[in-house]
């Protein structure tokens, strides 16, 4: 067989199994095959492309026919697809109404993470992160609440939104990484381009008019909600947020991306909507990393309020995918003049941004920390298992109590990476946003609703292995459980084959315990820290004792 038949069918390999997952019985009533550039071209959103870029794209690439009244996906969900409308209509909606919380509770906490405020909910309630429509009127101190989350549409629960032809929509959640708000059902038999994020960050990249559209998208469906919620304008009258929502620009930068560059002109100031930015300054004839942002968090602040400073303080760099929201000096000034408050608040960030940077700059150590946080994933954490080299024995009770309280699978792997005198288990971070979570045909893993606590729901999982190969740190392991899928098992394509189970450490939250990892371990040298600042504050400890 000549090689470019080989190529062609290992493509073809690779796509169906890529989109084999879905199930005639989920409503599907046909996948595509692999799209060819001249057929994707047909389709509006991919007019602008050329066929060697649509080829290379093709396998993140389906069509799809849905048939009516399916749901597509529900509020909670975490996805990697962005849905295109070719032909029908997709009606989207709020499910859940849940008790009242404070009127205009922020997105972001203001700690140094920058983590999501978190209401804990009963175990029995769906997933998600916490719910918040800051538009109802119903009382000046409390307020409906819907899904925090994308903020992909801001509707009150039994309000619909129809969606036609030419519409998208998935793409805000699944390109920052944060759950679905709404739920998405089939309002009629429909063809949906369902498009992996993976094209759409490309698609974004090489087409300008794309890129305005995604733009337009967020600045009409989320941008108001989220400028609200954000810790320093949570005080903005809607008047103010209205006129700054026609002001911003919105940025995307691509991993390793310069944002902005050291004593270069400082003309902006930005709020970060997804990701994270390493800040750096120059010392001798290097850089050295002084702090990090996250969602939430501002840049520009400092060079803003200074009267006498007029380039930028430090250089700025996306450490990942990482949007933001840019605001002229000019615009944010007269906001400014409108909004007192939100003038001293930026000030509060100001001088804890220079007390951070000034304590990191003189301390280097304090520098590679930051370094090893944004590379390792470490800022994603909110509950890292550490290790003391210098007292452990390597006597593995915490693997083996970890193993006991789960019915003999371990769920993490002692080894791991090492920073000066503690190893970094190979244990989820059960991360503020976790990408695991992303893809999960049955949603066999998700939110416990106890903290930020990932799970996986044994009955539920097919071992398709989608979790374990987006977890960027090898949390997560697949178990072979030595027996066979049964014969009437859905998807028809499992049957009767090896069954495999992914599992990963769940905190022993159902275990009535707290982490047996911990609480075994015979020397004490086994931690749970739930922030890089603790890590640190740790380090810190142990190397003064």
């Amino acid at each position: 067989m000549p090689d470019i038949e080989k190529t062609l069918l290992k493509l073809e390999e690779q796509y169906r199994d890529r989109w084999g997952s879905f199930d005639e019985e989920a409503g599907i009533l046909s996948i595509s095959d692999r799209l060819r550039p001249q057929e994707l071209q047909t389709i509006p959103i991919f007019k602008d492309y050329d066929d060697k870029f649509l080829e290379e794209i093709s396998p993140d690439i389906s069509l799809v026919t849905w048939a009516k009244d399916f749901v597509l996906f529900e509020e909670g969900t975490y996805l990697d697809l962005a849905f295109y409308i070719k032909s029908g209509a997709v009606d989207l909606y709020i499910e859940q109404q849940k008790e009242s919380v404070p009127k205009k509770k922020p997105i972001f906490d203001t700690t140094r993470t920058g983590r999501f405020e978190v209401t804990p909910q009963p175990a029995q309630e769906s997933e998600g992160t916490i719910w918040v429509d800051t538009a109802a009127k119903q009382d000046t101190t409390e307020t409906r609440i819907t899904y925090l989350s994308s903020m992909d549409f801001n509707l009150s629960p039994g309000e619909t939104k129809l969606l036609a032809t030419g519409d998208i929509f998935g793409e805000i959640g699944a390109m920052s990484g944060w759950p679905q708000s709404v739920t998405a059902r089939t309002a009629s038999e429909c063809e949906l381009v369902q498009i992996r994020v993976g094209a759409l960050r490309k698609m974004r990249r090489r087409s300008k008019a794309l890129q305005s559209k995604l733009n337009e998208v967020y600045r009409e469906r989320a941008l108001f909600s989220q400028l609200q919620l954000i810790p320093i304008l949570l005080d903005c009258d809607e008047s103010v947020i209205e006129l700054l929502k026609e002001k911003v620009d919105l940025v995307s930068y691509e991993p390793g991306e310069t944002i902005v560059k050291e004593e270069e002109p400082a003309n902006e100031f930005f709020l970060v909507r997804s990701g994270f930015v390493k800040l750096s300054q120059r010392l001798l004839d290097g850089e050295i990393a002084v702090s990090y942002l996250s969602k939430g968090m501002t840049l520009g602040e400092t060079e803003l309020l200074s009267e006498e400073k007029k380039e930028w303080s430090y250089s700025a760099s996306s450490v990942e995918y990482c949007d933001l929201v840019k605001i002229s000096h000019s615009d944010f000034k007269n906001i400014l003049k409108l909004s007192p408050e939100t003038e001293r608040r930026l000030w509060e960030a100001t001088i804890d941004r220079v007390k951070e940077v000034g304590a990191n700059r003189a301390n280097v150590s304090r520098s590679e920390f930051i370094n090893t946080a944004l590379e390792k994933g470490l800022v994603q954490g909110t509950s890292i298992l550490v290790i003391d080299l210098d007292v452990c024995t390597r006597c593995d009770d915490c693997v083996r109590a970890c193993a006991a309280t789960h019915g003999g699978r371990a769920r993490f792997v002692r080894e791991g990476d090492k920073y000066e005198n503690f190893q970094i288990a190979k244990s989820c971070y059960h991360c503020l946003d976790p990408v695991c979570l992303v893809g999960c045909p049955t949603g066999a893993i998700h939110r416990a609703n106890v903290g930020e606590i990932v799970e996986i729901s044994d009955d539920l999982c097919i071992g398709c292995k989608a979790c374990a190969n987006n977890c960027p740190y090898d949390a997560i392991v697949m178990h072979d459980m030595e027996e066979a899928w049964p014969s009437d098992m859905v998807p028809k394509r499992l049957r009767d084959k090896p069954r495999l189970v992914a599992s990963k450490c769940d905190l022993c939250h159902s275990a009535g315990h707290e982490p047996a990892c911990v609480t075994n371990c015979p020397h004490g040298c086994a931690s749970r820290v739930e922030s890089v600042q603790e890590f640190q504050d740790l380090i810190q400890k142990h190397s003064q004792s």
